[in-house]
């Protein structure tokens, strides 16, 4: 397994210096912190990420109010009761974005929420839980267990909210071609396993977060 030493000085080099570097580098929440928010919050900010794929984001913050309202403020346990002919009205509503699929995976969101709170009390004390070394444990479950968050949007819903994650964009992915931990974008398994394992080792070796690994590498790219 590479060092992440030289991962570091190339970062440095070209962000100019640590300063700037750190300066760019997300920190995320504690344990405590992601158990403190409420489930309607995530369930929000999810419902905010599925919007937000594949379109501009600024225009779907400007409805996101128009979202809380006709969504009850997110809370899980509300949205499940909505019946199919709520739903059906959210297509006539100018106030939303009508995308039927993505409409619909906010109840689907909603009910599988409630899951994850009947066994774990909230989801944040699920997600504070998650094990750092199974990263990508986590966004797998997140892709089976949840609508539309395959892809990156899991992991992107995972930064918003402040869970540690790298993320998997295309100079991280460089950077993991580039210092040997894979060959090609990573999407068989034994690859991901090795990406995993990579993460693991360089936080090991560093004592930063993922979420900063990730970041410093998609810097030393050129």
């Amino acid at each position: 397994m590479a060092s992440f030493a030289p991962i570091l000085k190339r970062a440095l080099k070209r962000t100019g210096g640590e300063e700037k570097l750190e300066a760019q580098l997300p920190t995320p929440k504690t344990a405590r912190q992601l158990k403190a928010i409420g489930d309607d919050r995530y369930l929000s900010q999810m419902c905010l990420r599925v919007f937000r794929a594949g379109l501009k984001h600024s225009l779907v913050d400007s409805k996101w109010p128009a979202f809380e309202e006709v969504f009850h403020g997110f809370i899980p346990g509300r949205i499940t009761l909505m019946n199919d002919e709520e739903m059906e009205a959210c297509m006539g509503n100018k106030a939303l974005i009508r995308h039927w699929a993505k409409l619909s995976s906010v109840r689907a969101n909603a009910a599988a929420m409630q899951t994850v709170i009947r066994e774990h009390g909230s989801f944040g004390a699920w997600l504070a839980d998650w094990p750092a070394d199974d990263t990508m444990g986590l966004w797998d479950t997140l892709a089976k267990d949840f609508s539309q968050l395959g892809g990156n949007s899991g992991p992107y819903f995972l930064r918003m909210v402040g869970k540690d994650t790298f993320v998997l964009s295309g100079d991280v992915i460089q950077g993991l071609i580039d210092n040997g931990v894979v060959a090609k974008k990573p999407t068989a398994k034994p690859d991901r396993k090795k990406v995993q394992t990579a993460f693991n080792a360089w936080a090991s070796e560093t004592g930063r977060p993922q979420c900063q690994l990730s970041r410093i590498l998609a810097f030393s790219v050129d």
